[in-house]
């Protein structure tokens, strides 16, 4: 029996096309680029013709761009020298970020480097405007905004350009998690007000373990790495070089595809949303669904029974993977902060489901068939 993989928030399957280009730096082309003769230089040369591509696809500059091991490595170093570098001693966060800020937001605070603020949720799990605003003019410390872009788990999209100007106008610098939108949005980082944002090439099939981290260019920074001076001496440890062109090869292939995904993916998204309120009694939806939203995400809560708490693992064992929230803590028993954040409701299991232009209405009809057998 076929899986039906609705997971795709948590990670994507890497396309043919990728793989191609990538094959020839794990075999033949395996020089280091950092060395002198011919090997080193076509290496040295495939990761920055991978740079100016993710430039010009995100109409950065190719100085503005940097290669990671993935957005959480990318997320701590912005947040990191944020406050090192550039003198942040408030950061302004909310309770839904991912936990690669999070984390990284706690630790300094326990570190007493920094005080933090957290920003107010409207009731639909939109961050409240007005509030973050109030909270830069009542601080007289530099500060940091980390907002992400898309919330992974409930899929809601953040104004960003309303934030960057709010920031500008309070002197903040701005960090934005983009690991849920770059590949799936266009952006236009020339006419955005941002200082940091960050990428994963596997969330739009691309390879895992390469990420990106743009640094605007009015912004100096040290190195979160030390060591051989690679990524012009901000990123110590030699390049990933077949993560690198993967990442290039895969984010120029979801632009060329961005409205014709779109519409796809989000025709998909409908239907599951439409289907689930048919046919399975007592569904609600968590965060702005058909407002602003992601079109890849859908976050729905089950009314809590003996079967509905044993969905998931049912799920699994009929070939069908889906999530209770983020991958990275989908393990752990105390269930989403998101969720928890947001709309907690103890009578309530809330399912993550996530698609990509692999799924197709067929999968998502067996999926209510299961679901209506399960409940």
């Amino acid at each position: 029996m076929n899986r039906i993989y609705f997971d795709n928030a948590a990670t994507t399957a890497l396309d043919p096309l990728v793989l191609e280009t990538m094959m020839p730096f794990l075999t033949e082309k395996f020089g280091n680029p950092s060395s002198i003769y011919s090997y080193g230089r076509e290496t040295r040369m495939a990761v920055e013709n991978a740079r100016k591509t993710v430039a010009r696809l995100l109409h950065a500059h190719p100085a503005e761009i940097f290669f990671t091991s993935g957005g959480t490595e990318s997320n701590n170093t912005a947040i990191q020298t944020s406050v090192r570098d550039l003198g942040c001693r408030h950061i302004i966060s909310s309770a839904i970020e991912h936990h690669a800020v999070t984390h990284t937001v706690e630790h300094l605070d326990n570190l007493d480097l920094v005080q933090v603020s957290y920003v107010k949720l409207l009731p639909n799990g939109h961050v409240d405007l007005e509030h973050l605003e109030k909270l830069l003019a009542a601080t007289k410390e530099k500060t940091l905004v980390s907002l992400m872009h898309a919330n992974n788990e409930i899929g809601n999209m953040l104004d960003i350009h309303a934030v960057g100007k709010i920031c500008l106008k309070y002197n903040a610098v701005f960090h934005s998690d983009t690991v849920q939108t770059v590949g799936h949005f266009p952006l236009n980082l020339r006419n955005t007000p941002v200082h940091f944002i960050t990428g994963a090439a596997h969330k739009f099939h691309g390879p895992k373990g390469v990420g990106l981290l743009y640094i605007n260019e009015n912004i100096r920074i040290k190195p979160f790495l030390f060591g051989g001076g690679q990524e012009r001496n901000m990123r110590a440890g030699t390049e990933n070089i077949y993560g690198i062109t993967g990442f290039a090869k895969s984010l120029e292939m979801a632009t060329a595809n961005f409205d014709a995904d779109r519409e796809y993916i989000g025709g998909l998204k409908d239907y599951l949303y439409n289907q689930l309120k048919t046919h399975i009694s007592g569904v609600a939806f968590n965060g702005d669904v058909m407002g602003s939203s992601l079109y890849t995400v859908l976050n729905v809560s089950f009314p809590k029974t003996e079967k509905s708490e044993m969905l998931l693992f049912n799920l699994d064992i009929n070939h069908i993977c889906a999530s209770g929230g983020s991958a990275c803590a989908s393990g752990a028993e105390e269930g989403s902060h998101v969720i928890r954040a947001v709309n907690y409701n103890p009578n309530q299991i809330a399912v993550r489901f996530s698609f990509s232009r692999h799924n197709t209405k067929e999968e998502i009809d067996r999926l209510i068939e299961k679901l209506k057998e399960l409940l």
